[in-house]
């Protein structure tokens, strides 16, 4: 078995009450909260750069799927750049949004319990992220909604959407629709950020050069 079979196993065996262990139940939960956090930041900052989403394939933002009709239309007619715009527009807001994501990512951490700890630590490589996205996304979205639409305001993404769909709803006889870019972005944003946390966790889980500090070694090293 590899390295990190090794750990899960070491990891499991503690909890499960392997003797000779120190790891306990507060270790557990604060030991996941720590690496939800430091997922979150390190996902933020990696989201927050010049273009973080727009060159992210695993992360970009496109048009929604019930507006694929509208994009495929315009780009018919010509206008294509109309929509180009409006696509950046978009990524360039949930990349000014993540400057501020950590703290409200850290803040829904914080409601994690002592039983979700046990299960998330015996559960899969992104057990953590998983519960955190189940957990708090209606906190999340709440919290992070009026920073995307700061964001939307301060890229033109708001200006650029409208003139996507009003020059598309002016097109004789076709059938009007506006989706809501401020619920849109702000799902994708977080999206984004939650794709990324679950990568930092599978490496703090598999990887001891990841485990940064003595809790992480201690709760993911099986130690």
């Amino acid at each position: 078995m590899g390295q990190s079979s090794d750990i899960l196993s070491s990891i499991k065996k503690t909890i499960s009450g392997g003797s000779g262990s120190s790891l306990s139940s507060d270790d557990i939960v604060a030991g996941l909260k720590q690496a939800l956090s430091l997922g979150a930041q390190k996902s933020a900052d990696r989201l927050s750069v010049v273009n973080g989403f727009l060159n992210d394939k695993a992360v970009e933002i496109l048009m929604p799927p019930q507006a694929q009709k509208v994009e495929k239309t315009l780009r018919n007619m010509g206008m294509g750049k109309l929509v180009d715009d409006a696509i950046t527009s978009m990524n360039h807001a949930a990349e000014d949004a993540s400057k501020s994501a950590a703290p409200i990512f850290i803040n829904a951490i914080k409601n994690m319990t002592v039983t979700d700890g046990v299960n998330i630590l015996k559960g899969s490589d992104t057990a953590a992220t998983t519960y955190l996205r189940k957990s708090a996304s209606p906190q999340l979205t709440k919290a992070y909604t009026p920073v995307v639409d700061s964001a939307l305001q301060k890229t033109g993404a708001t200006k650029y959407w409208k003139d996507v769909f009003d020059t598309y709803n002016k097109i004789p006889l076709v059938s009007k629709v506006n989706p809501d870019l401020s619920l849109y972005v702000t799902q994708k944003a977080i999206d984004g950020i939650f794709y990324y946390v679950a990568q930092e966790e599978i490496k703090i889980r598999k990887d001891p050069a990841a485990q940064v500090t003595d809790l992480l070694k201690k709760v993911f090293g099986g130690k």
